[in-house]
């Protein structure tokens, strides 16, 4: 365990446990008997000073700037901030991604955990949709739990994280939403399916309440198969996706939000099906380009031994007809990125996090 100066808080206790590897619970006992210290509130100011402690020695988080893009709409409640991101699992990160212009030392744990839990304290989320979790158990599902987040995994059936010697557990998609602004109506782990064939790809799908304006919605998280040549296979994958998506909202009569890292640029046909659903979605970074109609240039960009590889994967698709986007957070430019590209000493993963504000349409029963 790192040293994290002098601090005797029982926050620093429970941090501290979390950057230990060896004190990983078993999934089944962190399910069924929850440690009654994790009840205990934390407040995030004290947490994220806690993760400055340990990052002293990094260079100072990236300054990145939200686009307002509220057209003189007025909203009468207070907008969802959703996160969506893809963390970099570990043990990938460590055994399997080759970013060779990434020193090693900048991928250890101790500090690299801090990186991430800094970018999530520093937008506040009230839903945070996450891909390539391996440390829910020890460290996302503890911590984010006592800062009043209600928590859901779900792990990849053979999730390649196993292959790595001294491998923290499976890695999958989790996603977090604030107890205090919602109540959860209904949730759908999904495993995803390819020609009628079950894959190793999932999601979760939340039907949530928002307390303040007593409107339904739908929040769904996923991961699609990665790499290049399984581009039908993609397109299958979101076929079934939007399939169960649109039974969960009962035709698009639910607003839905769906993030992901789809490992699909604008191009590719499982795009092209979520644009045209009957679902009526749309990407919501979209909006950040001059026309409103261009996705972003990249939301991920690192150096294999094959090459540079900088490409558009992430989005956050909404449902256009209920929902606004009020802002967006702007990416990291190239000068920010650095020669050397992601992850880094500076940034945690090799996947950009999108952050979006969004407020329920003021006419619900407007027609799709």
């Amino acid at each position: 365990v790192c040293s994290m100066g002098n601090s005797t808080s029982r926050l620093y206790s429970a941090l501290a446990k979390t950057l230990s590897s060896s004190a990983v619970p078993q999934h089944q006992d962190c399910l069924e008997h929850p440690d009654s210290a994790r009840l205990d509130p934390i407040d995030p100011k004290d947490l994220l000073e806690e993760c400055q402690i340990v990052l002293q020695k990094r260079p100072p988080r990236f300054q990145r700037d939200f686009v307002n893009l509220k057209k003189n709409a007025t909203s009468n409640h207070r907008p969802i901030r959703v996160m969506q991101w893809n963390i970099l699992a570990q043990a990938l990160g460590e055994g399997k991604d080759n970013f060779v212009q990434c020193p090693m030392e900048a991928l250890k744990w101790e500090e690299r955990k801090c990186l991430i839990l800094e970018e999530i304290l520093a937008y506040k989320p009230d839903i945070l949709c996450l891909q390539e979790v391996d440390h829910y158990f020890d460290t996302f599902e503890p911590l984010l739990s006592r800062l009043g987040y209600q928590c859901t995994f779900f792990p990849k059936p053979w999730s390649p994280c196993l292959d790595v010697e001294q491998n923290n557990g499976p890695d999958g998609c989790a996603l977090f939403f604030i107890k205090d602004r919602f109540e959860l109506v209904n949730s759908a782990n999904i495993r995803l399916t390819a020609m009628k064939l079950k894959t190793n790809q999932v999601a979760i799908a939340q039907t949530l309440k928002c307390n303040e304006t007593g409107r339904l919605f739908c929040i769904a998280v996923t991961h699609l198969k990665a790499r290049t040549g399984w581009e039908r296979f993609r397109s299958a994958q979101g076929c079934d996706l939007l399939q169960n998506l649109k039974t969960i909202t009962e035709g698009a009569k639910i607003p839905l939000i769906v993030c992901g890292d789809f490992n699909a640029e604008p191009t590719e046909e499982v795009y092209r099906e979520f644009s045209n659903s009957s679902l009526n979605l749309n990407s919501a970074y979209k909006l950040l380009s001059p026309d409103g109609q261009s996705e972003p240039p990249y939301t991920t960009w690192k150096i294999r031994p094959s090459g540079e590889c900088r490409h558009t994967l992430d989005y956050i698709w909404y449902s256009q007809h209920a929902l606004n986007v009020n802002s967006a957070l702007g990416l990291l430019t190239e000068e920010q990125i650095g020669p050397n590209r992601l992850p880094s000493f500076n940034y945690p993963s090799d996947h950009l996090s999108l952050v979006c504000d969004f407020s329920f349409n003021q006419d619900p029963d407007r027609l799709l």
